[in-house]
């Protein structure tokens, strides 16, 4: 009897040696992507999903989050509004998301983040400028580009004082982006001293223009702004071309794609139009060596490519040193500190916004890539 109790024991603190032995199995943080990766935006989802994958390869390399893997899941909203609340319920409750990069249309991110923001779960766009997303009070949400009426601001001054134009029209495709973007530049027109000749809604999918450029031609427009993006400002800015308008075409980030010039069918026919983003990060010296890393697989990471690495990165750094994965936790964490990311440090105001943004105007060149302005036009 002696000998069996014996033995008992013995195996049992045997096996505990084994237990300490084993490594504890690392967890997984799942974050989730959504944006429109598929339809006439996809080319935006595609950048963002590229710098969140190479992210969460580079950060799970370097021992993941306090030894945890991150795990990506894709959500696609096809900018639809109603696509972007099911997705957000999906990640909710499904897939269980531990924080969400996204959305990218204003629109789409609005109604989401809400759904988030009642789960508890940070959320954060590297795209989505109106600015509604951080205007509702929402405690954990945030993001990692500017307003629009920041970047109105800087387009209503290029076209005034760098473009000397007088007689500006105002365009807009009816979307929560693209009405916010342009009703900014509008009104910091006014305080310019300068009222539009014409502001007029186009309809996003619409595709001839024809008629919106005949009233743009009979009010003698030498700038048209136009708040949108690149699926809807090809064809109008190729129509503008094809009627003799030569007027330049300004508009915002929504046009940060080289999906533009396909969409306007070529080079030719945008060729001097401007935009306003932030200055290009594939210039800061912090990220070098992934600009170079993502060239050399065939990738060129342009508009929201850096914009969404540093958001992973972001996120991940707030859950490690947090060592949380609690939405208000996080959030909290993120408003008191600086983050170094892939763009250079990043820091929050209350509201979630960055506390910094740095718009800059760029211009289409000739052989359909955006360059920087770096000094006043003739």
């Amino acid at each position: 009897m002696q000998r069996t109790t014996s033995g008992g024991v013995a195996r049992w603190a045997f096996a505990l040696v084994l237990g300490w032995m084993i490594p504890v199995q690392a967890e997984v943080v799942k974050i989730g992507v959504a944006g429109p990766l598929s339809g006439s935006q996809a080319a935006f989802g595609e950048q963002f999903w590229r710098g969140a994958e190479q992210a969460a390869k580079d950060i799970n390399a370097q021992g993941g989050i306090n030894g945890d893997t991150i795990e990506l899941v894709k959500g696609d909203d096809a900018c639809e509004p109603k696509q972007a609340v099911a997705v957000a319920n999906r990640l909710v409750d499904f897939d269980h998301v531990s924080a969400v990069l996204g959305h990218f249309c204003s629109s789409s991110t609005i109604p989401a983040f809400e759904v988030y923001a009642e789960a508890g779960i940070l959320s954060m766009t590297p795209a989505s400028t109106n600015p509604a997303v951080t205007e509702k009070g929402l405690p954990t949400v945030f993001r990692t580009c500017g307003r629009d009426d920041q970047q109105g601001v800087v387009g209503a001054e290029f076209v005034v004082k760098q473009l000397k134009a007088k007689n500006i029209a105002v365009l807009h495709d009816k979307d929560t982006y693209g009405q916010g973007l342009a009703d900014a530049m509008k009104a910091h027109l006014a305080t310019l001293g300068l009222k539009e000749v014409l502001y007029e809604g186009l309809t996003r999918g619409e595709k001839d223009f024809n008629a919106l450029v005949t009233k743009l031609r009979s009010v003698k427009a030498d700038a048209v702004y136009f708040g949108g993006l690149h699926s809807e400002a090809g064809p109008l800015v190729r129509q503008m071309r094809e009627q003799g308008l030569n007027a330049p075409l300004i508009s915002g980030d929504g046009i940060m794609s080289e999906a533009f010039v396909t969409s306007a069918g070529g080079p030719k026919f945008v060729e001097g139009a401007f935009m306003t983003f932030g200055a290009d990060p594939r210039r800061i010296p912090t990220g070098k060596d992934l600009v170079e890393r993502f060239r050399k697989a065939g990738y060129e990471p342009e508009g929201y490519t850096l914009y969404s690495y540093a958001t992973v990165q972001s996120i991940a750094q707030a859950m490690r040193a947090t060592k949380s994965r609690d939405g208000a936790k996080l959030a909290a964490w993120l408003k008191a500190n600086t983050v170094e990311t892939v763009m250079g440090p990043k820091s929050w105001n209350a509201k979630g916004d960055l506390k910094v943004s740095d718009y800059v105007m760029y211009r289409w060149t000739p052989a359909g890539k955006y360059e920087e302005v770096q000094q006043s036009l003739p």
